[in-house]
């Protein structure tokens, strides 16, 4: 009976080990001990390697490549992928930025499309809080309960909850615009009685003006008074007005480019100043206060010689490298003609021929003749389009390198 009871135990305990021994020696399966066996000496059912059937991640699965937009990934994307040799993009050169020659390595997306936005902006002329440097007093110099107005030099109070409270900058990249290129930004400075979508944008067409140009520009708008007899300059009166306004809008431009670490470029481009009308104001002070005169490589007034003749000869007279024209009707004659004699006075050579190449230097009056109106006149002045035409005159010339032109597009008007 003993011997039995031995007898049972060892067979309980050699049974199973021997049974464990001959699957050892066996190859093994596809459920077997795999940890146990070198990946790459692995083999399964079909044939294939461990390395095959999980092959390592590679960086294009969990990146995109440039052309991609940072696409929504769905959990089927990460499946296996055959192994793919990854080319390593060679690194951007370094470009040079208009003519001031700072360097940025910056690649420009393949595509782009025009841009044009408006913008909120602190340094724009509105709303504005400080004096009127006309009269010392403060801007707003007119209450009515919680209210507070401005009464223009026609008597008329206009509130700054209605007129003065917009601060919208029209921002416009053209589909061309290339930052590794020279550039310029163009200003424009709006007249009475005009808001940026109504007027500058769908009437006087001043982003299409740029873009048709083919200048390689870019547009700053913003809006001053709104839809009001009134050229105030707001905060372009301040001291570094314009210089704070540059470069807030360079942080914009650059975000709206794709590349926010563009934005020290964008606020050294040169820059051409277009003032219409009412917008004579903010800029003379912009050339006279701003902190930027030396950066602002020419002007046009359209119709705008109303008054500042000391501010703009000033400018005139301190920047022989920049260009100045003034196109005008009779509504402005007598005082574009006061202003070319103060100039005259000075040594300063005028022209008024209007074809005459646009060199460094250039300063030119054009006269235009009966039946232009004033209202049209950033469409119809002496030539069609005239901002258009001034910034492709500017960029012919070799010799401006502020900006260098680029086929105009087909018109579309």
């Amino acid at each position: 009976m003993r011997a039995r009871s031995r007898s049972a135990v060892v067979a309980s305990v050699v049974l199973p080990l021997s049974l464990c021994l001959a699957q050892c020696g066996q190859a093994p399966s596809a459920g077997g001990l795999a940890a146990n066996v070198h990946p790459t000496a692995m083999r399964v059912a079909d044939g294939a390697t461990f390395d095959q059937r999980f092959p390592a991640p590679q960086f294009t699965d969990r990146f995109p490549t440039p052309s991609e937009r940072l696409p929504q990934r769905q959990m089927s994307d990460f499946s296996p992928k055959p192994v793919a040799t990854a080319q390593a993009e060679p690194a951007p050169a370094p470009y040079r930025v208009a003519s001031l020659e700072p360097e940025a390595p910056y690649k420009r997306p393949a595509t782009q499309d025009s841009l044009t936005k408006l913008i909120s902006m602190k340094s724009s002329a509105f709303p504005y809080y400080g004096d009127n440097p006309a009269s010392g007093r403060p801007f707003l110099d007119v209450s009515k309960g919680d209210r507070r107005g401005h009464r223009s030099l026609s008597g008329r109070v206009y509130w700054q909850d209605e007129t003065y409270n917009d601060s919208h900058v029209l921002v416009h990249i053209p589909e061309n615009f290339d930052l590794r290129k020279p550039g310029v930004i163009v200003v424009f400075f709006h007249g009475n009685g005009a808001t940026l979508e109504r007027d500058v944008r769908e009437r006087q067409l001043v982003p299409q003006q740029v873009s048709d140009s083919g200048v390689n520009a870019v547009l700053l708008a913003p809006q001053l008074a709104v839809d009001a007899a009134d050229s105030s300059a707001g905060k372009f009166w301040q001291p570094g007005g314009f210089r704070r306004f540059i470069m807030e809008s360079a942080d914009h431009l650059a975000s709206l480019y794709g590349d926010p670490g563009a934005a020290k470029a964008f606020a050294r481009l040169p820059i051409v100043i277009v003032g219409y009308s009412g917008g004579f104001l903010p800029t003379a002070w912009s050339l006279d206060v701003g902190g930027l005169s030396d950066q602002v490589r020419g002007v046009f007034l359209l119709d705008a010689v109303y008054g500042q003749l000391d501010k703009f000869a000033s400018w005139i007279e301190n920047h022989p490298s920049g260009f100045f024209v003034s196109s005008y009707t009779h509504y402005t004659a007598r005082h574009d003609h006061d202003l070319m004699q103060m100039l005259r006075d000075k040594g300063i050579k005028v022209s008024e021929d209007i074809d005459a190449p646009l060199r460094p230097g250039s300063v030119v009056f054009v006269e235009t003749g009966e039946g232009i109106t004033h209202r049209d006149y950033v469409t119809h002045a002496w030539t069609n389009y005239p901002v258009e035409k001034i910034l492709t005159k500017m960029a012919a010339n070799p010799a401006m390198k502020v900006a260098q032109g680029l086929p105009a597009a087909a018109k579309t008007r």
